[in-house]
C-alpha cells in the first residue's frame, strides 16, 4: 500500500494551491497517495486538477483585504482572532484526519495548524521574514514559533546566488530545519508562436482582485493589442467571453494556463511569489501591480524593478502607457532548478 501524505495549502489567493500541484504530481510519481485538504477556491481548484484524489475541507481563515492599501495592516490585525481560532480548529481536525486516513506524512503550505507530532510534518513558505512594516520583527517571530513545530521547512527558492525571494526567504541566522528546494512551478516552457500580445492573470482575496479587474477593463478599452484576460475566479463552469480584441476567462486549468503563458508575449499580474516562480520558469517579461498594502508583493515588485527584471507601479497609478516600459527590462531568466523529490520524500 502506498503511504498516504496529507497536503494542505492555505486558501489565500490561488498561489498556495497552484504551487502544490507539482508536489502532488511528484508524490504520485514516487508512489505516494496524496490526500488534499484546504477550503474555498483553493480546494475547488485542486479538486478540478485531481478529481481522482480524496479531498477534505478545512476551516476557512476568511481573510479579506481592505479597499485602501493604507488600511491593509489594520484590517489584517482585526481578523487575527478569527485566524487563530481557525488554526486551532484545523489542528484538531488534522489529528482526526491522520487517524481516519492512516496518514504517514504531512505537507502544509502556510497552514500553521496542519501538523502532527507523531508523523513527519513539513511546512512550505517563501516568507521566513514576514514583512509588515514597523511590526516585521513581531510577525516574523510569531511565524517562526509555528514553523519550528514542523520537522522541516521547505523554502521554494535557491539558498545562494541569484534568487527570487530576496530578504523574504533568507534569514541572517537560519534555523536548522530549513531546506531550500528550488523554485516550484506547475508549468513548463514550450517553443510556441505568440497568439497574444498580452496576458493578464489575476488572483488574491477580495475586494482587491475585483478592484484591479475593473480598473484594467476600463484601461484596456484603449488598447488594440490581442489580449487574454484570466480573472482568477474559480467557479463550477468555465466561462469564455470575447469582447473585440480581448478574450476573457473566469479561470483556466493548469494545462490551459501553461499554453496561455507560452503563447503570450508579455504578462501583467500581481507580484505574488507563485506568479514570480511561474514567470521565472517560463523566462517571461512582465509588468507587476502589487496588491495595495501587501508588504510582500510590494517588496518583490521593488526588488525586480531595481534588478532591471520587470517594471511595476501602484494600482492607483496604472494606465495603459506604462506597459511600454516592459521592453526596457530584461525579463526573467536563469532561475529554473530541478527539485530533488526523491531526496525530499525520504523524510516520509
Amino acid at each position: 500500500m502506498p503511504k498516504r501524505i496529507l497536503i494542505a495549502p492555505l486558501n489565500w489567493g490561488l498561489g498556495h494551491a497552484t504551487r502544490c500541484i507539482p508536489i502532488i504530481r511528484a508524490l504520485e510519481k514516487n508512489n505516494f497517495e496524496p490526500i488534499i485538504a484546504s477550503d474555498g477556491v483553493s480546494l475547488e481548484l485542486l479538486r478540478k486538477e485531481f478529481p481522482h484524489l480524496n479531498s477534505i475541507p478545512l476551516p476557512s481563515y476568511n481573510i479579506t483585504y481592505a479597499e485602501k492599501g493604507k488600511n491593509f495592516k489594520l484590517k489584517l490585525i482585526s481578523q487575527l482572532p478569527h485566524i487563530f481560532k481557525a488554526i486551532k480548529e484545523e489542528r484538531k481536525i488534522t489529528q482526526k484526519i491522520v487517524e481516519k486516513y492512516d496518514i504517514e506524512g504531512i505537507i502544509s503550505d502556510n497552514r500553521l495548524g496542519v501538523y502532527a507530532t507523531k508523523i513527519p510534518s513539513v511546512f512550505i513558505t517563501h516568507q521566513l521574514n514576514v514583512l509588515t512594516g514597523n511590526t516585521t520583527w513581531l510577525t516574523t517571530k510569531l511565524h517562526h514559533y509555528f514553523v519550528k513545530k514542523f520537522n522541516e521547512c521547505w523554502v521554494p527558492d535557491k539558498e545562494k546566488g541569484p534568487n527570487l525571494s530576496g530578504d523574504l526567504g533568507h534569514l541572517e541566522e537560519p534555523f536548522k530545519n530549513i531546506k531550500y528546494i528550488g523554485p516550484l512551478s506547475r508549468l513548463y516552457k514550450k517553443n510556441t508562436p505568440n497568439k497574444y500580445d498580452l496576458m493578464i492573470i489575476l488572483s488574491g482575496p477580495e475586494p482587491q482582485r475585483t478592484l484591479l479587474e475593473e480598473k484594467l477593463i476600463l484601461e484596456l478599452k484603449k488598447s488594440k493589442d490581442k489580449i487574454l484576460f484570466i480573472k482568477g475566479i474559480v467557479e463550477s463552469e468555465q466561462k469564455i467571453e470575447e469582447v473585440k480584441n480581448i478574450t476573457y476567462y473566469n479561470f483556466m486549468t493548469s494545462e490551459q494556463i501553461e499554453t496561455a503563458f507560452n503563447e503570450s508575449d508579455k504578462i501583467l499580474a500581481r507580484s505574488g511569489y507563485t506568479t514570480v516562480m511561474d514567470l521565472a520558469q517560463l523566462e517571461k517579461k512582465a509588468f507587476f501591480i502589487p496588491t495595495p498594502g501587501q508588504y510582500e508583493q510590494e517588496y518583490l515588485a521593488k526588488k525586480f524593478k531595481k534588478e532591471g527584471i520587470a517594471p511595476s507601479c501602484k494600482q492607483e497609478n496604472f494606465d495603459l502607457s506604462k506597459l511600454n516600459k516592459i521592453d526596457l527590462y530584461r525579463g526573467f531568466s536563469n532561475y529554473t532548478t530541478d527539485v530533488s523529490w526523491k531526496k525530499l520524500f525520504r523524510l516520509f
